[in-house]
């Protein structure tokens, strides 16, 4: 299954990720010295500077804390995806990213919907994280 879409490509500092990533895993970056949590991964701290990192698994799960829904395919092979929505997702870890929302309408998508990390396969070493709704995100309807 080769994807159209732009694949990572992996790198000493990102290798770890990635192949976690490919494994349905979610990991983050931990400093051994500050204890702080940081994401995307990097080859320092990007609080103390030391170089001395750890991978820790992150639970997946989070809250949207903004989104975007998107109309019109900016890249190749998004096109059949139109629209979906790119939402910044803090994780309970602490850390923000930015990942495609799935599972959910566009109009149901809202500040503090709780969601949890599924991983979309693009090739047979390639899979991403993207975000769907929990079956119950704890709020009241």
């Amino acid at each position: 299954m080769a994807s159209r879409r732009p694949l990572p490509q992996p790198d000493e500092t990102t290798a770890a990720y990635w192949a976690a990533a490919r494994d349905g895993r979610l990991v983050l970056q931990r400093c051994r010295d500050c204890e702080r949590v940081q994401f995307y991964p990097r080859a320092l701290c990007s609080h103390c500077l030391s170089d001395d990192l750890d991978w820790i698994e992150a639970t997946g799960e989070g809250e949207v804390h903004s989104y975007t829904t998107v109309h019109r395919a900016l890249m190749p092979g998004f096109e059949d995806a139109v629209p979906y929505v790119v939402a910044l997702i803090e994780l309970d870890e602490g850390v923000r990213l930015l990942s495609r929302l799935v599972g959910c309408a566009p109009e149901a998508v809202s500040v503090g919907l709780r969601v949890r990390a599924v991983f979309e396969t693009l090739s047979e070493d390639v899979a991403i994280p993207n975000f769907q709704p929990l079956e119950d995100d704890g709020r009241d309807a």
